[in-house]
């Protein structure tokens, strides 16, 4: 899991997909390695070094729910939280349901 060529202080990088959601499948606090699986397509993302910077986490158990970016290596970054609304799961209200810039928000409106 661990990535050779990444520094702990590696700068955050920009994000290139956001607001994907998933699982976190495995995390190792010690070594600050992890892997989470994306809901949408079930592929596999490992954590990068920066993923928990400016995070409300710092621990992570398999099974917890995420909302991450990918970062243009393909890394999970910048995890956070997101409610049984926000996150679209069935029988649950849409939380945000006529904003754009939210990653359930409603699509244009008109």
């Amino acid at each position: 899991m661990a990535d050779a060529t990444v520094v702990p202080d590696d700068p955050p990088r920009a994000a290139v997909r956001t607001s994907l959601q998933g699982v976190v499948k495995a995390f190792d606090p010690i070594a600050a390695d992890g892997v989470v699986l994306c809901d949408t397509d079930l592929a596999e993302y490992e954590l990068s070094r920066t993923a928990l910077q400016n995070s409300i986490f710092r621990m992570l158990r398999q099974g917890q729910r995420v909302v991450f970016d990918l970062d243009e290596r393909g890394l999970a970054t910048r995890l956070r939280t997101g409610s049984e609304a926000d996150m679209g799961t069935p029988g649950f209200p849409a939380a945000h349901p006529g904003d754009t810039q939210h990653p359930q928000g409603g699509g244009l409106v008109g």
